[in-house]
C-alpha cells in the first residue's frame, strides 16, 4: 500500500489544491506558542515536544490500528494519503524562486538580493554568495519537503512522517531557544540516514566521482548538518560552475532541479522494485 499512496500523493499534489487546504498549521502553532510561554512548561522543552508531537502521533497510530483490519485496510488508505500530503513541505518551492530567477536573469543583483530576503529569508554579502545560498536553499527544501518524507513513510509509515513534520515546524517557528535546540537535535537524527541516501542517489544520477570525493570524509560524520551535506553533494553531482550573473546563474538552478527529478525517479523505481519483491 505504501507505494500506491506515494503515487497517489504525486497525482494529488500535481492536479489538485488539496495540499494548500490541508496544510493549515495555525491551530498547532498557537498551541506551540502557548505551551512554550507557559510558566509551568516554558522551561521544559522536552515536555512541550512530547505534548505537541508524541501525543498527536500516538492518536494517529491508534486510529490506524483500529482501521487496518477493516475492509482489508482500505479505510486506512485515505488516512495514509492525507498524512503524507500534510507532511510534505510548506509552500511552492519553484514558485517561490520565480522572482529571484527573474531578477538574476536580468543581472539585477540588488533586486535579486531584495527578493531573496523577502521570499526566501536569505541574506548574503555578495552576489556570488547569494546565488550559492539560493542553490543550497533549493537542495535543502527539496530534501526536507519531499525526499525525507517519502523515505520515512515507505520505511516506517505515517506516524513517523507526521512526527517529522511537526518537529520541523517546532524548530522553525518556536521562539524558545531551548526548544529549538532540542527539536534540532531530534531532527538531525531523523535526517542522518535519508540525506546520505539522497547524496548517494546524486552520485548515481550525476557525477559519481565528484560526489564520492565529498562523501568520503562525511559519510559517517555526525557533526555535519543535513543542509550542508546535501548542498555539497548536489553541487558536486550537478557540476555547478562558479556563480555568474545572468542566464548562466539561472541555468545552475535548472540543473539542480533536473538532478533532483532524476533522483526522485530513482527513488520511486527502487520503491517499486522493493514493493514487488515483498
Amino acid at each position: 500500500m505504501s507505494f500506491v499512496v506515494l503515487l497517489l500523493a504525486i497525482v494529488v499534489e500535481k492536479f489538485s489544491g488539496l495540499r494548500q487546504r490541508l496544510q493549515r498549521d495555525g491551530g498547532w502553532l498557537r498551541e506551540l506558542h502557548k505551551l512554550e510561554t507557559s510558566p509551568r512548561l516554558g522551561n521544559k522543552p522536552w515536555w512541550v515536544l512530547f505534548i505537541l508531537i508524541a501525543l498527536p502521533a500516538a492518536v494517529l497510530g491508534l486510529l490506524l490500528v483500529v482501521l487496518h483490519p477493516v475492509a482489508y485496510g482500505l479505510l486506512a488508505l485515505p488516512i495514509h494519503l492525507l498524512v503524507v500530503i500534510y507532511s510534505l513541505g510548506r509552500g511552492d518551492l519553484l514558485g517561490g524562486l520565480g522572482p529571484f530567477r527573474d531578477a538574476w536573469r536580468r543581472g539585477d543583483l540588488q533586486a535579486a538580493a531584495h527578493v531573496a530576503e523577502r521570499d526566501l529569508s536569505i541574506n548574503a554579502d555578495s552576489g556570488e554568495q547569494l546565488l550559492e545560498r539560493v542553490q543550497g536553499h533549493l537542495l535543502w527544501q527539496a530534501y526536507q519537503s519531499f525526499f525525507a518524507v517519502i523515505f520515512w513513510y515507505f520505511l516506517l509509515g505515517p506516524v513517523v512522517i507526521l512526527s517529522y513534520r511537526l518537529l520541523a515546524l517546532a524548530q522553525e517557528h518556536s521562539q524558545n531557544p531551548a526548544l529549538v535546540e532540542r527539536a534540532g537535535q531530534l531532527r538531525h537524527a531523523f535526517d542522518w540516514l535519508p540525506v546520505r541516501l539522497l547524496a548517494a542517489s546524486f552520485a548515481l544520477v550525476g557525477n559519481f566521482a565528484a560526489v564520492s570525493r565529498v562523501m568520503l570524509h562525511e559519510l559517517l560524520s555526525w557533526d555535519i548538518s543535513a543542509a550542508q551535506l546535501i548542498n555539497k553533494a548536489g553541487c558536486a553531482a550537478a557540476e555547478i560552475p562558479a556563480p555568474q550573473a545572468g542566464p548562466e546563474g539561472v541555468s545552475s538552478l535548472d540543473t539542480l532541479w533536473a538532478l533532483l527529478l532524476r533522483a526522485a525517479v530513482l527513488w520511486y523505481a527502487c520503491f517499486a522494485v522493493w514493493a514487488l519483491l515483498l
